[in-house]
């Protein structure tokens, strides 16, 4: 995601978008975005834990009896800051690739503010995940940022038998069965979620190790673009001050099904909060036969 935060980050610069332009127009608008971004930057990266501390956090992980996804699964979300549409954003499956003869589930997530508010502060931003589809791991990470003048690209090889994130010729030391920031939301779909139970997740970001801990709030019925959902509401957050501090926390409601589509995801950011609501989904194409007969197929 879940995510969760690879949507949320994408969430959180849209905002500050639709923030600076009530109140400010031309250089002077550009310049409040500008800071508010960084801003932002800086308390939703955070601080890392070290990697030792980690392993004996994070629960031992089982591969699931049902993968709900695959080739061919997209979801398409509106991000909203208040009443206003900053933008889309998109998970989706693209395709099976394969790593040193590994296959790997091709997820990609994509962000970018739309035609109003391109002209004012231009983002378009890419993530890429390689999930292998046997081990449901994290073995390939990409982001890539292209906000306003702002340009970043991050690529990191995640050694699973030996116990390291590669981050160009840097080797940082990860627990047994890491996570991407992207793999962790769909890993978290694989889990047998239940109101009042935790998971932990290892998570590994911007070079540093996190331990994900990922809270069943509660069920809730809602109703989004895409339809109305029987949902679970989980709460993902770090057990050491860092990327989810109070300002950063961050609620996803997914579908009480076995599917566990996210349906909403809300942050808050500086000032209010920013949703991405889902208007429509694609089963992966060995769910859409199935779920065409039972009356729920792709929207």
């Amino acid at each position: 995601m879940i995510r969760a935060r690879v949507i949320t980050l994408s969430v959180v610069l849209l905002a500050l978008v639709s923030q600076g332009v009530p109140a400010q127009t031309g250089a002077d608008s550009l310049d409040t975005i500008r800071r508010n971004i960084e801003a932002n930057r800086q308390w939703y990266e955070g601080d890392g834990i070290s990697p030792e501390n980690l392993a004996s956090e994070v629960a031992d992980s089982l591969l699931p009896t049902f993968i709900p996804f695959g080739e061919g699964e997209k979801f398409v979300y509106s991000v909203q800051y208040g009443l206003i549409t900053a933008g889309e954003a998109t998970m989706e499956i693209r395709n099976i690739s394969a790593i040193d003869g590994i296959p790997c589930y091709n997820i990609i997530s994509d962000a970018r503010t739309n035609n109003v508010f391109s002209k004012v502060f231009k983002i378009r931003d890419r993530f890429v995940s390689l999930m292998d589809t046997t081990n449901l791991v994290s073995l390939q990470y990409e982001k890539h940022l292209r906000e306003g003048n702002f340009k970043k690209d991050e690529y990191v090889r995640f050694d699973q038998k030996a116990h390291k994130a590669i981050h160009n010729d840097i080797e940082i030391p990860i627990p047994p069965r890491t996570q991407d920031v992207l793999s962790s939301m769909y890993y978290m779909r694989t889990l047998p979620l239940r109101v009042g139970h935790s998971v932990s997740l290892a998570n590994h970001t911007n070079g540093k190790n996190y331990p994900l801990l990922i809270k069943v709030l509660r069920e809730e019925r809602i109703t989004v673009d895409a339809g109305t959902f029987d949902c679970l509401v989980v709460e993902p957050f770090l057990r050491e001050p860092g990327l989810f501090r109070q300002k950063g926390r961050l609620t996803v409601w997914v579908t009480n099904d076995r599917y566990k589509i996210p349906v909403l995801m809300r942050t808050k950011v500086v000032i209010g909060s920013v949703s991405a609501v889902l208007k429509s989904y694609t089963y992966a194409n060995k769910f859409k036969d199935v779920e065409q007969v039972q009356g729920r197929g792709s929207q």
